[in-house]
């Protein structure tokens, strides 16, 4: 378990310019997230990662947000959570898919943002994406979908 010192120091790490280092520093305030608010005392922090030009941090902060969502008695992520959900579309699609991958995590903690959620993702346009891509950010979506009916 990271003490307060610690979750900061990693927070601190997750806009390294090494991005190995950087994903190192992900995963022990995404473990701790499982455990307690910890983490969540940095959630401006994630949302300003959120917003970052870079999106190997775009894709922290929304991974951590999502990770937190369960900490947020305040409605925090509530107030953001269109702009959470403009990444279903985010320009670099590694940044949008992960985004879709940890919405189910942030449905089950804030089951009344289910309907937003639902509807952001029907509503996505993949139309700008490669060939490469569009297919499998198509198919996140479709899971994620499923995956919210079934709840």
């Amino acid at each position: 378990m990271l003490d307060d010192l610690n979750i900061a120091e990693q927070v601190r790490m997750l806009r390294c310019a090494n991005n190995r280092e950087a994903y190192r520093a992900l995963q022990s305030p995404q473990e701790a997230s499982d455990l307690d608010d910890a983490a969540y005392t940095h959630i401006d922090a994630f949302i300003e990662m959120m917003r970052d030009s870079n999106s190997y941090v775009r894709t922290r902060g929304l991974t951590l947000i999502a990770c937190n969502a369960k900490w947020d008695e305040t409605g925090r992520i509530d107030g953001i959570i269109d702009e959470y959900l403009d990444h279903v579309t985010d320009d670099k699609p590694i940044t949008a898919r992960q985004c879709i991958k940890y919405l189910p995590k942030l449905a089950q903690a804030k089951p009344h943002l289910v309907p937003r959620i639902a509807s952001s993702l029907r509503h996505a346009d993949t139309s700008s994406y490669a060939d490469s891509m569009r297919p499998l950010v198509q198919n996140d979506i479709r899971d994620v979908l499923l995956a919210l009916d079934s709840e």
